[in-house]
């Protein structure tokens, strides 16, 4: 008799039970909760052109052990994945080291350079959605056609929202720590206005729209809204996001991202979002750096922190132990909603996790080469002990 806990809708507990592999005493522990597997709409995996921050293969390990099967892959890489060309480089590295189901994105802009559209006709063959992650489309027009042409191949834009005028050079959020600290505020106001104006131009184009890592309440207002007035949108935040503000900065860089850890007011602004269904989606925003990019405090540093391997338990942690949501509900934000919007396939494939097993963050032992995160000494429930995909474990603890 199977005595670890399936948590899954109906119609995959079925296919979970027959996918089950290994050794069957692992799954005789009442301790052991078993969820079909993760799936991440928002990493980046650094090949081609970054392998010193991160391989596709460190980070697809990385993926597995923290209970992902399936990836999607930013663009920010060298070359960028702005045509059909470019693209194959990175799909071929995939195809050789990956070691979980990797979809990558393309370019919205040639270069995400914001000039010019690149030809989305093609690469919709390839790509599993469109984004100039890292950089928002500035110019208006050319948005509205990035979303005219990506409609008309049943594609989704996948937004990265901020006005470039309005950052001032800012690097963490312009609060109370910024303010006290003297470091340069990045506003609220250069993630929501762009949102605001995206928007808009769904409401003209009628494309499936995403609104990527939201941080301030204003986002959360305006998609709420837009959703009452049956826009197509989605949007995701991260862990990091819901469980911290600027008011646990310290000066250190692997509390600085983009966008930064918002006030708190903007944090209880997002887990309201979770609970009422604005939010459809946590994605980690895994976003690996070398040692060195990272080491030059809030000002200097790289933005990006890493995230795959502390996701399901950070979030278990401080969402579902707390109260504010139920297991089931991190389920649907965590494996089914993604692979739903984004048109992905329920593999066969599942996760085992000891949610009763507390560990203390240690960035040393990640598998990703990429070491920087704001959670780094924080205790968490929830260790990995098995990730299967297609009948076979990619991770085993």
């Amino acid at each position: 008799m199977l005595k670890a806990k399936i948590v899954a809708p109906d119609f995959l507990k079925g296919e979970i039970e027959k996918s089950l592999i290994n050794d069957f005493s692992l799954y005789n522990r009442e301790s052991l909760t078993i969820f079909p597997s993760f799936c991440d709409v928002h990493v980046h995996l650094r090949e081609p052109g970054f392998s010193y921050k991160e391989t596709i293969k460190s980070g697809t390990m990385a993926g597995a052990r923290g209970g992902f099967t399936s990836v999607l892959s930013m663009p920010n890489l060298n070359p960028v994945p702005d045509s059909v060309e470019n693209l194959n480089v990175q799909l071929g590295i995939i195809k050789e080291t990956a070691k979980i189901n990797v979809y990558p994105y393309a370019s919205i802009t040639v270069g995400q350079k914001g000039e010019k559209l690149t030809d989305i006709k093609s690469l919709s063959k390839l790509a599993v959605a469109f984004s100039d992650d890292g950089r928002g489309v500035q110019d208006d027009k050319m948005m509205e056609d990035a979303m005219l042409l990506a409609k008309e191949n049943g594609k989704m834009i996948v937004a990265h929202c901020e006005v470039n005028s309005l950052l001032n050079g800012g690097y963490i959020h312009d609060g109370e720590y910024a303010k006290l600290n003297g470091h340069r505020g990045i506003c609220s106001e250069s993630e929501y206005a762009q949102v605001a104006r995206d928007l808009e131009l769904v409401k003209k184009t009628g494309i499936s729209y995403h609104v990527c890592h939201v941080s301030t309440k204003e986002s959360v207002a305006l998609i709420r809204q837009a959703k009452k007035d049956g826009v197509d949108v989605t949007c995701e935040t991260g862990p990091h996001y819901l469980i911290l503000s600027d008011k646990d900065l310290q000066e250190n860089g692997r509390f600085k991202m983009n966008p930064p850890l918002r006030s708190e007011e903007d944090k209880n602004a997002l887990i309201e979002g979770i609970v009422d269904g604005t939010i459809e989606m946590i994605a980690t925003d895994h976003a690996p750096h070398s040692a060195e990019e990272k080491s030059k405090g809030l000002e200097k540093s790289a933005f990006g922190v890493v995230g795959l391997e502390t996701s399901l338990s950070a979030c278990y942690t401080h969402l579902v132990k707390t109260g504010i949501i139920t297991l089931e509900k991190l389920i649907e934000l965590m494996a089914i909603n993604p692979r739903i919007r984004f048109n992905l396939p329920f593999e066969n494939a599942f996760t085992a996790f000891d949610l009763n097993e507390s560990y203390k963050v240690n960035p040393k032992d990640f598998i990703s080469m990429g070491k920087a995160t704001p959670f780094e000494g924080m205790e968490f429930y929830g260790t990995c002990y098995l990730t299967a995909l297609n009948g076979k474990a990619v991770y085993e603890k």
